[in-house]
């Protein structure tokens, strides 16, 4: 299970983790190597939504910008940093701090993105998180190996297309296990 690279991939809680912060969660990988693993919860919203984030930052909004960005949440990537903003995107763009994670998905921190996105709504699919979920080398290997998550390969659509609380069910149809069943059958031989 060493060689294993789960970068684009999704990370599915198992019924059984109750680690509140990680607890019915969907994580997106955006970086696994031999140095550890990073991801994003992409499926639990904070108490903010966009615009309200964008005018704490002081990035400037239009009225019609501001309705439009207000019922977009924003989500809590989970513990690490989390007064640091990270902006999943598609497409990559060209931007001051960006990871590219395939040829159309990227990760970036610089505010530039947010910039860009509020006056010209470029990068034209977004998905914004406070913080982010992160592991050491071999441990999101050895928290597998303890059943504690399902991996699969991600899905642009569920990531940029569906509202959150559809993100965690459609990534177990992937797999074709429906979430309430597993939950109910967990712990059963």
């Amino acid at each position: 299970m060493q060689n294993i690279n789960l970068t684009d991939h999704f990370l599915i809680a198992m019924p059984a983790l109750e680690d509140p912060y990680f607890s019915r969660s969907l994580i997106y990988i955006a970086e696994h190597n031999e140095q550890g693993a990073l991801g994003l919860i992409v499926n639990r919203p904070i108490e903010i939504n966009l615009a309200t984030l964008l005018e704490k930052i002081a990035v400037p909004l239009e009225p019609e910008d501001s309705a439009r960005l207000g019922s977009q949440p924003v989500l809590f990537g989970g513990p690490v940093q989390t007064d640091r903003g990270f902006v999943l995107h598609r497409p990559i763009g060209k931007w001051q701090s960006t990871l590219a994670i395939n040829q159309e998905i990227g990760l970036t921190s610089s505010r530039d993105i947010l910039l860009s996105f509020a006056s010209q709504g470029q990068p034209g699919e977004i998905l914004v998180t406070l913080g982010y979920s992160g592991w050491g080398p071999g441990q999101i290997e050895q928290e597998l190996a303890q059943n504690s998550w399902l991996s699969v390969p991600a899905s642009p659509h569920i990531l940029f297309s569906l509202p959150y609380e559809e993100r965690l069910p459609s990534a177990m149809q992937i797999l074709g296990i429906d979430f309430v069943r597993l939950a109910g059958m967990a712990g059963h031989a």
